[in-house]
């Protein structure tokens, strides 16, 4: 067996709240151990700044460019992930030279991955300089820049985790983050897609029409009544007659057609949306499922999960009940990826992404000592 390495796994999804922060014990195969997480909320001003480059981004023509809003949010980010990252290490009494790795997957503000084209913002070098800690990151590009859609990246993990847990197959592995995304995971190599939206449309709709960030406990979508028929026309998009491997980028959905509903009726119909979309990623699965599992901040909202139960055959549970940590494990999947990448093993697969063939990548940089 190959030593196993300690890793941190840094993620910052499309759901722009903040910056999740893990650490695993891997060999890139087994998870030998779980270490402990934290989360470091975005701040509003860097919020708005890292929104302001994904509204600048649609303009984008090649992933290098980075003049501008985009530039100002790179530097935002990165910063924000070494603050989140010396925090973690100082309130956990953990020394940065007792850590192998940073996997670090950057914030997203474009994919996409039919112009092979996919930008996580982040600066590599800089955060290794700046811990004192080698880092991997840019984990995508090399997919899409093989022909694949560069998501999901996270199934390779969730077989792993699925395998440590010993839960019996098949099952579905559902991560509502800011776009939402299955792991079908059976026999063999995992299936994965992304299914619609996560969260990312719901926050707009309550931030838009109710001043807050999120629907918290999904109260607001409780106490709505879903419009079917609105519904009906989210769930007509081509995206969802289309055979996986497939992808969206963050703004592949908007909330124009919610004009003219109120606030809870508003977040019925996008909750709604949410688990019609997820419950229809069934439909491409090579075998039914035991059960669902949840994970990711859509995990927290019982009005999701309720509404996905109602759509699906099989139990649905979320991480946290099954002992994962459930809104972290995107982090400790990319503290995984970053050691599969030191050691040359696949992150992505025909199944996954549609890559040709089973392909690692990232990026590694050594850390100035």
């Amino acid at each position: 067996m190959t030593e196993a390495l300690t890793a941190v796994g840094l993620m910052s999804g499309t759901s722009m709240d903040g910056v999740d922060v893990a650490l695993i014990e891997t060999d890139g195969v087994d998870i030998t151990a779980f270490g402990p997480t934290s989360s470091r909320p975005y701040l509003p001003a860097e919020r708005q700044t890292i929104a302001a480059a994904v509204s600048e981004a649609r303009g984008m023509t090649h992933r290098t460019g980075r003049g501008g809003v985009i530039g100002e949010a790179e530097r935002v980010v990165t910063e924000a992930h070494g603050e989140a990252v010396e925090t973690f290490l100082r309130d956990n009494g953990i020394e940065a030279a007792s850590v192998d790795v940073v996997g670090f997957h950057g914030q997203t503000i474009l994919h996409r991955p039919e112009r092979q084209l996919t930008v996580q913002l982040g600066d590599g070098q800089g955060l290794a300089d700046r811990l004192g800690i080698d880092v991997v990151y840019d984990l995508r590009a090399a997919d899409v820049a093989a022909g694949g859609q560069g998501a999901p990246f996270v199934p390779v993990f969730h077989k792993a985790l699925a395998a440590r847990t010993g839960l019996r197959t098949p099952i579905a592995i559902l991560n509502l983050g800011g776009v939402g995304n299955v792991t079908w995971v059976g026999d063999g190599d995992p299936m994965a897609f992304d299914t619609g939206p996560g969260n990312a449309l719901l926050d707009d709709w309550v931030q838009k029409t109710a001043g807050r960030s999120f629907d918290e406990d999904g109260r607001l979508a409780a106490a709505g009544t879903v419009d079917n028929a609105i519904l009906a026309r989210l769930m007509g998009n081509p995206y969802f007659d289309a055979r996986p491997p497939k992808s969206l980028d963050r703004n592949d959905f908007d909330i124009a057609l919610l004009e003219g509903l109120g606030v809870e009726d508003g977040a019925a119909t996008l909750a709604a949306f949410t688990a019609a979309s997820g419950a229809r990623s069934a439909e491409w699965f090579a075998e039914p499922v035991r059960q669902w599992i949840v994970v990711g901040g859509g995990a927290r909202n019982p009005t999701i999960l309720a509404m996905l139960a109602a759509r699906v055959d099989a139990p649905v549970t979320t991480g946290t009940d099954i002992g994962w940590l459930g809104d972290h494990v995107e982090a400790q999947a990319f503290a995984y990826l970053a050691v599969r990448s030191l050691r040359g093993l696949p992150l992505s697969y025909p199944t996954t992404t549609g890559v040709p063939g089973p392909l690692t990548g990232g990026v590694l940089v050594r850390a100035a000592r």
